[in-house]
């Protein structure tokens, strides 16, 4: 939906494409509340009253969790489960689509990629590697992927990493489903295992291991993880959300025991969780999965939106969901970049092969022309620069293809804007994966709803469409057409878009470094080829010079200082595989800046030895600029 502030609104939880219930209630008063229901619930926050509706509980449990919005978040985790973190790779650009159709096209996707010098650290194979029509079946077709270890050693050769698509439902009479057929192991719909047995999660893991865990892929995409939608992912008008409550939650119902319906996707992921670390302790676990609910974040996993379509208004509200997940707790997530449908019913027939089949409400895109279009490529180009500044960053749909260079070539606009957004992760990567293991050591929010660092400033609750990525970047997508319309007919907008800049800090412009006070709208620069970004003022951002993938090396960590206050700020980083941060072995570099004195004092706290960390440090070094104290390093930066 993209409601940001539920005030005034009715809301209903429950499992489904592109929604995932979590029962936690925030607010800009200083507390919160999680309602312990694993069933289905209704907020209802219309007439002036706040009415919270469970449908099948013993009784009645919630929790008053007091404090502003990071505390509120820790006493959440503290109830349902530190977050885990993902290996380092997957804070790189993922590169999907549905979908590459052979193990020759995944392995030369990757290959270009490397040869044209674009960042990239993981490939994704969507569905259907199955033989023919055994949906959900665990093992591939063998004449279009003949030798999974070998594509993914050659993938791995390239620093490549890969991600394949596991489904919990599975057709009648497939190898996998007649196996947990025979041992009991179906829901009630004949097609869906029971992940609330154990036994039942450690036989669906057995049957992804024997070829896929072993054939050398490194994460799961486990979709699909709200198996039962009844009725309503079909027909022309989307149904009101009271009958989709009713038809859906229905099924669900149907099928588990109506105390627990909102909790597939939760013990669907501790399953993969636990038995993978059965195979292997000290590697990260990594599952983007479609749904969720309180207490998935231990099980290393990232959420997505769903299948959104092509609009720039489903782009607006793209952000808003973001930000209502991450302030429910959940720190990793992610979208479909450019969205999952572009076009319209011309698509949806094209794809399911009937010239004449009736519209779809949910196939609702607005480029039926796809790349071809270059009002397309512009929408997709933003919500990119988007995505970019996202815990994850990964391109998917269908309809029409998503790597790069179906979007133009080298000196051109939305080539040359897309690797610029892609460059720009890359060298954010000290500042994203030190923001990352924070998640993991201090039950930190990456991507942050403006009330988490300016609750006192009156204006912000409503800001939906900016938000803070870490302390102290500030994010402004763009979310309106400025060079073509729909039909792909130039425009001749201003490039520019209004941005706030909270009270209670000074602001830098990222791109320009010129200084404006807090407390203000301005206009941002928006070209084609940059969003407005902002930075807070006494801050640091940690960079380097862009690297091919998260796991390089770069020689240096850059430094670079925004004055304007006193600070703190902590650099981190580890071996970016393995769960050995949990016993304390990683590197921290704490950095205080005495605006006053500008001298930049540097605190090394280092239990992680497998590498230097270099630091440049973005000053011309003059007589007595550095001095050692000990162990501590003081840098005058006056001059």
């Amino acid at each position: 939906e993209g409601v940001y502030n539920r005030r005034g609104t009715k809301f209903y939880l429950y499992q489904h494409n592109m929604r995932t219930p979590i029962p936690l209630m925030v607010t800009d008063k200083g507390y919160g509340i999680l309602f312990d229901c694993p069933s289905l619930m209704i907020f209802d926050d219309t007439d002036g009253t706040t009415r919270i509706t469970l449908d099948t509980v013993d009784q009645i449990d919630f929790y008053l969790i007091a404090g502003g919005l990071d505390q509120v978040i820790a006493g959440f985790r503290c109830l349902t489960g530190k977050a885990v973190l993902l290996p380092k790779w997957a804070f790189g650009y993922i590169q999907s689509k549905e979908r590459y159709q052979t193990q020759t096209e995944v392995i030369e996707t990757a290959k270009k990629y490397r040869e044209i010098g674009v960042p990239i650290d993981c490939i994704v194979q969507d569905w259907k590697t199955w033989t023919g029509d055994q949906w959900g079946q665990k093992t591939v077709d063998m004449e279009r992927f003949p030798d999974l270890s070998a594509m993914n050693r050659e993938l791995h050769a390239m620093n490549v990493h890969s991600m394949v698509s596991i489904w919990p439902n599975m057709a009648e009479d497939c190898a996998d489903h007649s196996e947990l057929q025979k041992a009991g192991y179906l829901l009630g719909d004949y097609s869906t295992y029971n992940a609330f047995d154990e036994k039942a999660r450690e036989m669906y893991w057995r049957q992804a291991e024997k070829e896929l865990y072993h054939g050398g892929y490194d994460s799961w995409w486990c979709d699909s993880t709200e198996p039962f939608t009844a009725p309503d992912w079909c027909g022309e008008v989307l149904l009101p959300e009271e009958k989709r409550y009713e038809l859906v939650g229905g099924e669900h119902k149907k099928y588990l025991d109506p105390a627990l319906a909102n909790i597939f996707a939760l013990e669907h992921a501790k399953g993969i969780f636990e038995n993978q670390k059965k195979r292997d302790a000290n590697t990260r676990v990594f599952n983007l999965t479609r749904s969720g609910y309180a207490g998935i974040q231990q099980f290393g996993v990232a959420l997505w939106a769903g299948d959104a379509s092509a609009s720039w208004g489903e782009l607006n509200k793209e952000i808003a969901k973001g930000l209502n997940m991450c302030m429910s707790g959940i720190p990793f997530w992610t979208i479909d970049i450019g969205a999952f449908f572009v076009g319209g019913t011309a698509c949806w027939r094209k794809w399911c092969g009937d010239p004449n089949a009736a519209p779809v409400w949910f196939w609702n895109g607005d480029y039926d022309d796809g790349v071809s279009n270059p009002a397309y490529r512009e929408l997709y180009t933003r919500w990119l620069q988007f995505g970019a500044f996202l815990p994850l960053f990964r391109s998917h749909g269908t309809d029409t293809p998503r790597e790069i260079w179906n979007f133009g070539k080298p000196g051109e606009m939305f080539y040359d804007a897309i690797k610029k957004a892609i460059d720009l992760r890359y060298q954010l990567m000290p500042y994203i994966y030190s923001a990352a293991i924070k998640v993991a050591l201090n039950d930190y929010t990456m991507l942050r709803s403006l009330l988490f660092d300016f609750s006192e400033d009156k204006h912000v609750k409503n800001i939906s469409n900016q938000f803070m990525f870490g302390d102290v970047l500030m994010i402004c997508p763009v979310t309106q057409p400025m060079y073509y319309d729909k039909a792909g007919d130039a425009l001749d907008e201003q490039k520019t878009r209004d941005c706030y800049l909270p009270e209670g800090a000074g602001w830098f412009d990222f791109w320009t470094q010129e200084y404006y006070k807090g407390g203000q709208t301005i206009s941002g620069a928006a070209g084609i080829d940059q969003i407005p970004i902002f930075v807070k003022a006494g801050s640091i951002v940690f960079s380097q010079q862009p690297t091919q993938y998260a796991m390089e090396e770069a020689r240096h960590l850059e430094v670079n200082v925004f004055g304007g206050a006193d600070f703190t700020a902590e650099y981190f980083n580890d071996d970016g595989i393995s769960y050995d941060y949990l016993k304390g072995e990683y590197s921290c570099i704490r950095f205080d800046w005495n605006d006053q004195d500008k001298q930049l004092i540097l605190h090394k706290e280092d239990q992680y030895k497998k590498a230097p960390i270099m630091l440049k440090i973005l000053f011309e070094q003059r007589e007595n600029a550095v001095r050692y104290e000990g162990e501590t390093m003081v840098l005058n930066l006056a001059e």
